[in-house]
């Protein structure tokens, strides 16, 4: 009898798995806000990681997580490494494109609660005095990851986490001052040069 209990259990989890394998092997998670404030003002909460912390939906999950800073202050190659409790795992995100105003560009290296490799973009379409700000994850899934999907909606779980920090960095931009707009470089007016005065002839 246990014989054909575990026999069964067996196929039951060979089934699954097999079901799991077939799943697509990539994801893409994307959510977008309207935030009234110009892709200016937006574009730094994102390029500069140290404001991140500020709308990311993951601070507040542990507030006493370890942050560490690499690289330049802001744009490519700066880096920001965190380390928490279960719910945030540890891992680093890295800039590798900065379009001012347009897009930034992470590499996110999950080390826990999983390990994984993904892209995620934060990106900005300016709508009259508008802005409409679409974050988006795209990766490879695993066998676990695959099988996790089965039995739960990981688009709505982590999607749910995108709009709770396009929330927020909709709260902080529109109370914030808007950026000023580039001072036009002065073009100075061209100098009349006066015609040489004839020369007499002898």
């Amino acid at each position: 009898m246990i014989k054909k209990i575990l026999l069964t259990l067996v196929a039951i989890i060979a089934i699954f798995l097999g079901v799991a394998a077939m799943q697509p092997d990539d994801f893409t998670v994307t959510r977008s806000a309207t935030i009234a404030a110009s892709p200016a003002t937006l574009f730094d909460y994102a390029n500069d990681l140290h404001k991140w912390q500020d709308w990311s939906p993951w601070a507040k999950l542990d507030p006493a997580a370890k942050a560490t800073y690499t690289g330049p202050a802001a744009g490519v190659g700066a880096a920001f490494s965190w380390a928490g409790n279960n719910e945030v795992g540890e891992g680093t995100m890295t800039i590798t494109e900065s379009k001012p105003g347009e897009l930034v560009r992470y590499k996110l290296e999950f080390k826990k609660p999983f390990e994984g490799n993904n892209i995620a973009d934060i990106a900005y379409k300016a709508e009259g005095d508008k802005t409409v700000v679409t974050w988006s994850m795209t990766g490879k899934k695993n066998l676990i990851f695959k099988a996790m999907g089965l039995v739960m909606d990981c688009d709505k779980m982590c999607g749910d986490q995108f709009n709770q920090g396009l929330a927020t960095l909709k709260t902080l931009a529109e109370a914030a001052p808007a950026a000023p707009a580039p001072t036009p470089v002065a073009v100075p007016a061209p100098v009349a040069v006066p015609a040489p005065a004839p020369v007499p002839n002898p």
